[in-house]
């Protein structure tokens, strides 16, 4: 995952890549099959042609600030790694002061 804050014009991502922005600008590029995790996501990139968002594999969330956000794509990775695992799964890290914040993304990106 790469974080970049960006106002530049939108650029083409490999088909494997998808590209999130918070509400603040700040730019999360990472893998298609991570940002899938997200039921609402997966709606918005794998859907009939309804969504722009099928197109340019960019996703924007006027709600979602960048520090929720970040969490968000953090746990994404997490779950892909850990999901089948026969390893012990670790507790995921969530601080106190974003746990509201990050209930409401999760409940609205249904992850």
């Amino acid at each position: 995952m790469t974080l970049t804050k960006t106002s530049e014009a939108p650029r083409a991502l490999k088909p494997c890549m998808s590209s999130s922005f918070a509400s603040d600008g700040h730019e999360f590029v990472l893998k298609r099959e991570h940002a899938l995790t997200s039921g609402t996501i997966k709606a918005m990139l794998s859907g009939p042609g309804q969504f722009a968002e099928n197109e340019t594999n960019e996703v924007r969330f006027k709600e979602i600030p960048s520090h929720v956000l970040s969490k968000v794509c953090q746990y994404f990775t997490y779950k892909v790694r850990y999901t089948n695992s026969s390893t012990e799964i670790p507790e995921f890290p969530i601080s106190r002061e974003i746990a509201l914040e990050l209930l409401m993304a999760a409940n609205f990106l249904d992850c």
